[in-house]
């Protein structure tokens, strides 16, 4: 029997609650062999570009290749495929841009319980609006 998912993509934002969503991840490319991504995306600043914003986004790119790094290295022990990707723009057209050319057959992204006197906030969250948009199947783990 063929492994059902062969490429997990995993956007990632180095926040604590990324770990479950790693952790269940990591377990699902083990389980299929699958090839992994983990993409990190700076959201870009709609303004002029200067040698200060070079500066700030040099920063932010040196921060997201160790932490994409950091992430990674159980993945590479195992013996998976681990690509670490950094993309700029806004962080849900480049996480449904990223899943269309890499043509990943699952996403899996952390996620928060809804809160339901709130309702409107819940659906304006990226990773609800990644669900609603993703051509593969999204697993949101809160």
């Amino acid at each position: 029997m063929l492994p059902r998912f062969q490429h997990i993509l995993v956007p990632v934002d180095f926040a604590e609650k990324n770990l479950a969503a790693i952790d269940l991840v990591f377990d699902l490319a083990v389980t299929n062999r699958a090839r992994v991504t983990l993409l990190h995306v700076i959201e870009s600043i709609d303004v002029e570009p200067d040698a200060e914003l070079d500066r700030f986004y040099e920063k932010l790119q040196t921060r997201a290749d160790s932490e994409l790094e950091r992430l990674s290295q159980r993945f590479v022990a195992a013996g998976l495929v681990v690509d670490r990707k950094t993309r700029y723009g806004k962080r849900l057209t480049e996480i449904v841009n990223d899943i269309i050319e890499r043509k990943a057959d699952l996403v899996v992204m952390s996620s928060h319980k809804p809160d339901l006197t709130k309702p409107l906030q819940t659906w304006a969250t990226l990773s609800y609006q990644v669900s609603v948009l993703c051509p593969c199947p999204v697993l949101l783990v809160k």
